[in-house]
């Protein structure tokens, strides 16, 4: 079976530590060309619009969306229009609304959509999943706090509106949390700390609950200085459970387990090659939702000024 040709829009720092490298391991894909204002991609043809490689490039069959969130949905839109499968960064989009209509549109072409959540793929998130299933579950609570300055250094875009601000990372632990509950989560209230000079929040608390009365807690935060914090845990009937290090590790009172090593954006495109010969498109909105109904909920507390 012929490779599927593949472009990635957007070549910033993501592409290059997590999306060529993947790429490249895949023999589903082919990488024929890209699309940047900026960067550039060594050996294959380049471009400085999304337009112009679709104009330029008819062979081309899919293309990952790796630029901001604001600017994502003319590029899909192109995109799907000229009948290409779609790849979208996470977050899919700047709003619920964008991104519904993209679903529209590659169904409506007859092409493959996929709206990736990365963290999903850690290796330990599984296995939390399973655990959480053959349970009751008490409590869970979210401790998200990186520092932006290490991960996003002089990145505008992610404190403008749109750009989500901490829900950047917080997000990955959203889309864990979305897809290992056994029942839906859903904000009861939220506190979103923005800096008096920047449109998006530096940190957050927010307050979950389900139908089944369980009381979750996030914590978010993008001032964290020394080691970073990236855990889930649950008080549950079987133990207390930990997922640390993103979903990477899995401790069960104190007992961690080895789910073998790290291959998140592997195995996202390892998904959308199947989507891709299956027809098919997967567009997860659940964590998305989760952040558009912290800021319906949300009160506003402004900090000092950030600089980056």
């Amino acid at each position: 079976m012929d490779p599927i040709t593949l472009a990635v829009v957007g070549v910033g720092k993501i592409v290059r530590d997590q999306h060529l490298p993947a790429i490249a391991k895949n023999p589903d894909f082919q990488l024929i060309c890209a699309a940047s204002r900026h960067g550039k991609v060594d050996g294959i043809d380049n471009f400085p619009s999304i337009e112009a490689m679709l104009e330029a490039v008819p062979a081309l069959q899919a293309v990952s969306l790796c630029m901001p969130p604001q600017v994502r949905y003319s590029a899909a839109v192109a995109a799907l229009s000229a009948g290409k499968h779609v790849f979208l960064e996470k977050p899919p989009g700047a709003t619920l609304s964008e991104v519904e209509d993209l679903k529209a549109l590659a169904e409506q072409k007859g092409v493959s959509l996929f709206a990736s959540w990365h963290s999903r793929y850690a290796p330990a998130v599984e296995a939390a999943k399973r655990f959480l299933a053959s349970t009751r579950i008490r409590s869970l609570k979210i401790e998200w706090k990186e520092d932006v300055r290490h991960w996003h250094p002089g990145q505008a875009w992610i404190w403008e509106a749109g750009g989500l601000g901490v829900f950047d990372p917080g997000i990955n632990a959203l889309s864990i949390v979305t897809h290992i509950m056994p029942k839906p989560l859903f904000v009861t209230q939220a506190t979103l700390e923005f800096p008096e000079n920047r449109d998006a929040p530096i940190g957050a608390e927010i307050h979950f609950s389900n139908a089944d009365g369980v009381e979750a807690l996030g914590e978010f935060d993008w001032r964290q200085t020394g080691p970073q914090s990236w855990n889930i845990t649950a008080e549950t009937d079987a133990g207390h459970m930990l997922l640390s290090h993103g979903g990477s590790k899995l401790a069960i009172d104190g007992r961690e387990e080895d789910h073998g090593p790290e291959a998140e954006y592997p195995s996202l495109y390892a998904r959308f090659a199947g989507l891709v010969r299956a027809g098919q498109s997967d567009v997860d909105l659940a964590p998305l939702r989760l952040v558009a109904d912290s800021f319906m909920l949300g009160k506003r507390k402004i900090t000092d000024s950030f600089l980056d």
